[in-house]
């Protein structure tokens, strides 16, 4: 099965789960033929879908749940339950059983793309030296996120710089016009399940972002609240990738039909200018 023909039933089976936005796929699809990075972060059905038969010695390692979709622009920030500023993966969407060195092969592989285009100064072997013993240290440590507050400075520079000026941020968020489409009940009870005060007056918009999840319905509630700017946002989420990818696979017997809706169909995130 070539690319595209993969594409067009990965989405037929997306469809059946959760309701696409046409223009954002259509910008998805785009951003997939702009270069190899974004083609990467894009596609990981397609990785899925291919990774058994490419890389059959590491596909016997032993299975983890893992990112699944891991590469280097899935790591980001956000604030702990304490405020302090945290650094770690971010996205889990396509979390699945897996063997865990797809998340190591991925990872790498992203960093040579990154590499290829400019993106990182650091070189290709000791970009594999930096991941891997990153990896195995947080093996045995436990595995944790980054707590920025007094440790690994160099990285809270870059996350607290100029390019996360909160108010460049809020007035891109701002300018935004409120979304005039029907919002599911179950994305705007979520928004609401999350603001820190109930009956809080806040609006709607329709924001586009990521790549892996573009043509998802994507919503942002913004109000104020104590002086201040606060946003939710929620997404439309379904089952990994590697449901689809092995949905033919008698050896993983797995429920592929789509999942009931729920009260809760979205998930929802905090969304600020340092996270």
């Amino acid at each position: 099965m070539e690319i595209h023909e993969a594409t067009r039933q990965y989405e037929a089976w997306l469809a059946e789960r959760l309701t696409l936005i046409r223009d954002d796929l259509e910008l998805k699809h785009e951003q997939m033929a702009a270069g190899v990075f974004p083609f990467l972060r894009a596609t990981f059905y397609r990785w899925a879908q291919v990774w058994p038969q490419v890389c059959k010695e590491l596909n016997a390692t032993p299975a983890v749940l893992s990112v699944g979709d891991l590469h280097v622009e899935n790591f980001g920030t956000w604030r702990d339950s304490e405020g302090r500023l945290i650094w770690g993966i971010n996205d889990f969407d396509e979390a699945y059983p897996l063997p865990y060195a797809n998340d190591l092969v991925r990872l790498v592989a992203s960093a040579f793309l990154a590499l290829h285009v400019n993106r990182l100064s650091i070189a290709p072997r000791p970009a594999c030296a930096a991941i891997l013993d990153g990896y195995m240290e947080y093996l045995q440590s436990g595995g944790e996120p980054f707590v920025l507050a007094d440790e690994h400075i160099a990285l809270r520079e870059m996350a607290t710089g100029a390019d996360r000026d909160p108010i460049q941020f809020w007035q891109r968020l701002e300018a935004m016009p409120t979304t005039k489409e029907d919002v599911p009940t179950s994305a705007v009870k979520a928004l609401e399940a999350r603001m820190p005060n109930p009956g809080l007056p806040y609006r709607i918009v329709h924001r586009i972002a990521g790549l892996g999840s573009l043509g998802r319905q994507r919503y942002v509630a913004i109000a104020r609240w104590h002086g201040g700017k606060i946003a939710r946002e929620v997404k439309g989420m379904t089952q990994s990738a590697c449901v689809w990818a092995r949905r033919n696979d008698r050896r993983f017997p797995i429920d592929t039909r789509p999942l009931k809706r729920r009260a809760l169909d979205f998930n929802i995130e905090v969304v600020g200018a340092d996270v």
